[in-house]
């Protein structure tokens, strides 16, 4: 049987809860709930377990920090002897409009420093990532501060519809693959 390893990219920490940049965690925070699952405290991070139509799926919110994500990730495909195949990788993407997702088999980091630390560390860029998008109204050198900033007002107000999406994305993922995932969804 088929299981499935989904990692929300994020950062640890008061301070970055409901930034853009953890919307990877809040993606799976969303997903967890949904399931009536919540997370436990393990090595390299907190995870969570359900079935999603008989298939088990492991949530994963790294404790590394995101430029670190690589370690955490690696560990729990070894832990539960899973191969990038059934792997997603859930973050944020400056380079997509404001809740706009996309669905990939494979691709670069992007400059996303979370992804450029799992290829490296896992020495593959072959894996599939959901990619929400944050936007990007920041001025030139602003990136850091813009993706560590917290949604506004009018995003606020949008992203529950955005999360569910997000969910559904993930469901088929882990139900009828990457394939049918793309095609649905991007």
């Amino acid at each position: 049987m088929k299981k499935f390893l989904v990692v929300g990219l994020g950062n640890i920490g008061e301070s970055y809860h409901h930034t853009r940049h953890n919307i990877g965690f809040n993606i799976v925070d969303t997903l967890s709930s949904y399931f009536n699952s919540s997370f436990e405290e393990e090595k390299y991070g907190c995870v969570s377990r359900f079935r999603i139509k008989g298939k088990p799926v492991i949530v994963l919110k790294p404790n590394t920090f995101m430029n670190l994500s690589g370690k955490a990730v690696q560990y729990h495909l070894h832990k539960n002897k899973l191969t990038t195949d059934n792997l997603l990788i859930v973050a944020d993407d400056i380079h997509l409009p404001f809740g706009k997702i996309k669905i990939k088999r494979k691709g670069s980091d992007g400059g996303h420093n979370g992804h450029k630390d799992i290829i490296n560390t896992l020495n593959t860029s072959n894996y599939s990532r959901l990619k929400f998008g944050v936007g990007n109204n920041f001025d030139k050198g602003g990136q850091a501060k813009y993706v560590l900033s917290k949604w506004n007002s009018e995003e606020k107000k949008m992203l529950e519809n955005f999360l569910q999406s997000s969910i559904n994305v993930i469901i088929n993922f882990c139900n009828l693959g990457i394939d049918k995932a793309m095609s649905d969804y991007n």
